[in-house]
């Protein structure tokens, strides 16, 4: 009897479980089955956005979008388009119901397992063909398939010690996904990031003019101190830095972020004389709000234009 058996919700960039439905089966086929969906979970970051393992008896499909992953498990002879328009209603109710920050922000497996009734509800569905063929036009999921069909893992690939940094575009053409890609793209822009970049933009223009200022004060007064002149210009390029790595995607990059933070911090400390403390205050607040809305704006896990 083909039929859907479970699903899961898993972050992409770490793989941790959002959620998932409870009703597991214990025989041998099933757990072997679970220890399959933690091994690919691990893997999430370096996979296509739409994949499908065939294990025996059983088949793993899943696809990735804005940094969530959203996994089913059925038996081997379910239709894949059906599979495919399962995962995809999974993802617009999930994507409807939770923002992203919580998505980022989650620190406990399993916080949202209370979508485990959409799951539920969802699955007894598509396991009723009968009733499900009378809703729901599948034209559109087998185009889909037929042009861009998912990238097939063999259990050997899963298994190795390079996991799937071999590939590339070309063995998977048009998934929009380059695993650890300079240049791979980040997760829509949220009106507190813009707000983040533009205070960013503004502390180091004000940098700038006072460190112009110190020059000329340093021309007029020899005994003026030329650090302070150091301390505005690298004050400027901290917050130019934070701005660019707010744009795009660079290795270490939350990382760099706290790096350049701790600049800012440094260069206000030695700027105390010349600022008041609430001038101080506002410099640093910038600078700890851009690198939290760096922290949080992360890699995509698919192309933005992506339908299924």
């Amino acid at each position: 009897m083909s039929m859907i058996l479970s699903a899961s919700v898993v972050r992409v960039r770490d793989g941790l479980p959002l959620s998932a439905s409870t009703d597991y089966e214990q025989s041998t086929g099933m757990q072997e089955c679970r220890k399959y969906f933690k091994m690919l979970s691990k893997k999430l970051s370096q996979l296509p956005d739409r994949c499908t393992l065939k294990t025996g008896q059983y088949n793993i499909n899943f696809i990735s979008s804005l940094g969530v992953s959203y996994m089913m498990l059925c038996t081997e002879n379910y239709p894949s388009v059906l599979a495919f328009c399962f995962l995809d209603e999974l993802q617009k109710e999930f994507i409807t119901t939770y923002n992203m920050m919580k998505t980022n922000t989650a620190v406990r497996p399993y916080c949202f397992i209370e979508f485990d009734n959409f799951i539920q509800r969802t699955k007894q569905r598509y396991n009723n063909t009968r009733s499900l063929s009378t809703k729901m036009n599948l034209a559109d999921m087998q185009t889909e398939i037929k042009l861009r069909p998912p990238y097939q893992i063999s259990v050997s690939e899963l298994g190795s010690t390079n996991g799937f940094a071999h590939l590339s575009v070309a063995e998977y053409k048009g998934t929009g996904k380059i695993p650890a890609a300079p240049h791979q793209r980040l997760e829509p822009v949220t009106l507190p990031g813009i707000v983040s970049f533009v205070l960013s933009l503004l502390c180091g223009a004000l940098n700038l003019i006072r460190g112009f200022h110190a020059i000329e004060s340093l021309l007029q007064n020899e005994g003026e101190d030329f650090s302070y002149v150091i301390a505005f210009f690298l004050g400027t390029a901290a917050c130019l830095y934070q701005c660019y790595l707010f744009v795009y995607y660079t290795g270490w990059r939350n990382a760099k972020s706290f790096l350049t933070f701790g600049l800012i911090c440094l260069c206000n400390m030695y700027l105390y004389e010349l600022r008041n403390l609430w001038q101080l205050f506002f410099h640093v607040t910038v600078g700890a709000f851009s690198t939290l809305q760096i922290r949080l704006r992360q890699p995509q896990g698919k192309s933005p234009d992506y339908n299924v």
